[in-house]
């Protein structure tokens, strides 16, 4: 019998061409720019055959390249084996028929890309549908013409021809699944909702920042749960939340979220609100940066703008300077610091700094505090685990009938208190510098 020889299939990685398009606003950070894009195709498991860098005043409305660059394009295509062009900025459906027509490969925008990647990474039930709404809302207009193919005419008396039919068809069942998606979302978002009012007892602090920056890193040196770790972008999409020693009975909760990009996809925006909502119900934000990173200023005005959009303005941030354990640049880490109001230099992989960080917490946490001398009856218990739950006892004294705390609390806790037993007496208390009360301010 003849023996046969044992076969092995090879799957190639997708070989693809990168073009970034330079505008005159973008000048100072291109280098950074095609650098991430070689990043971001990196993550999506692609290999990267070459780089085409164009300088343009503004995009061409047809192909954002124009038709020589274009052409310039397939040629570069044909020569290196490449089997996508992936174009470092978001195309119009229009913009990426032309490039298909003139390059005959794949073209790929950045918005297209980053979903994609998000749709590789998606773990948990949630972010699964968050993705896939994302990808259809992003579809839906690149739908039209889809079918052309199979009819001469689109549209017409009658509606002529089997290809508008099906894209007709094709466009009903999309947008029924994103009414779907959208409800099952809004379930979930519910639920996170409870859960985080459930949560509101307690001092939540939240971890963002660009993507990379070692978030998931940090946490794990803060709080020692096991999250992923990964030099990949976007390897967490869901949030995740644990509890933070900052102190001698003292536990917070520390949450981290998605990273954020540069023209982070408004389709992902959208769909990952409920994700992202974290960051609006902290108490405190950590801003995590990438302290080695060339581009780490300009990661930290993405960052910025990305929570301003959220709505986090007058949010309490402390930047966290990470990395401190790498080389960068002469002169970067004062930039830095300058940018930043409030910081902490933090090595996630070496534990420096980790220590200060949570002081820093603490401060903090103690920042919103008011220290109170709060009078009750002792035959109140449910009030007084409320207060020695939420707030930090200093003394408590006891009488025949009444019990007398002094203590350190959020304000907002004291106001719950207050609903609990509305006969309860409370004097607000001043604080000298070394935390201890000086004198009463009558309430």
């Amino acid at each position: 019998m003849r023996k046969l020889k044992a076969t092995q299939s090879v799957i190639r990685a997708e070989r693809v061409l990168l073009v970034a398009v330079v505008l005159p606003e973008e000048e100072a950070v291109s280098d950074e720019n095609i650098e991430e894009l070689h990043g971001l195709a990196k993550t999506a498991g692609a290999k990267v055959v070459g780089t085409i860098v164009q300088r343009r005043e503004s995009p061409h409305p047809a192909s954002y390249v124009g038709t020589g660059k274009a052409a310039e394009i397939r040629d570069a295509a044909g020569r290196l084996d490449a089997d996508v062009v992936l174009v470092d900025h978001d195309l119009t459906p229009a913009q990426v028929r032309n490039l298909e027509s003139v390059i005959k490969r794949k073209v790929v925008d950045r918005s297209e890309l980053v979903l994609d990647i998000f749709a590789t990474h998606a773990k948990t039930t949630q972010a699964k549908l968050q993705v896939e709404l994302a990808q259809l809302e992003y579809t839906l207009p690149r739908l039209r013409r889809m079918w052309t193919h199979l009819a001469r005419y689109e549209g017409g008396i009658g509606v002529r021809g089997p290809g508008e039919t099906q894209l007709e068809t094709d466009r009903r069942l999309v947008r029924r699944r994103i009414t779907e998606l959208k409800g099952n979302l809004r379930v979930i978002e519910g639920r996170r909702k409870r859960q985080a009012e459930a949560r509101s007892d307690s001092f939540t602090t939240c971890l963002v920042g660009y993507t990379n920056a070692g978030k998931s890193s940090l946490m794990k040196a803060l709080t020692g749960v096991d999250v992923s770790v990964s030099e990949t972008l976007f390897e967490t999409l869901d949030t995740k939340t644990a509890a933070l020693e900052i102190g001698k009975n003292e536990r917070i909760l520390l949450s981290d979220t998605v990273g954020f990009i540069r023209n982070l996809p408004h389709h992902l925006v959208s769909s990952f609100h409920a994700t992202l909502e974290e960051a609006l119900q902290a108490d405190l934000l950590l801003h995590v940066v990438d302290s080695s990173s060339p581009a780490s200023v300009h990661h930290m005005d993405v960052v910025t703008g990305v929570l301003e959009e959220l709505g986090c303005r007058e949010k309490k941030v402390l930047a966290v300077l990470n990395k401190v354990d790498k080389e960068r640049e002469p002169g970067l880490l004062p930039l830095l610091k300058d940018k930043a109001e409030d910081y902490v230099l933090t090595s996630a992989v070496t534990g420096e700094g980790i220590d200060l960080l949570l002081r820093r917490i603490a401060e903090h946490l103690d920042s919103m505090r008011v220290s109170a001398d709060v009078t009750l009856s002792s035959t109140d218990g449910k009030t007084q685990a409320f207060l020695s739950r939420n707030g930090v006892v200093h003394s408590r004294t006891y009488t025949d009938e009444n019990v007398r705390m002094e203590l350190s609390i959020e304000r907002r806790f004291l106001q719950q208190a207050r609903k609990l037993n509305p006969h309860m007496r409370v004097k607000l208390v001043n604080r000298s510098e070394t935390g201890q009360p000086v004198g009463t301010a009558s309430r």
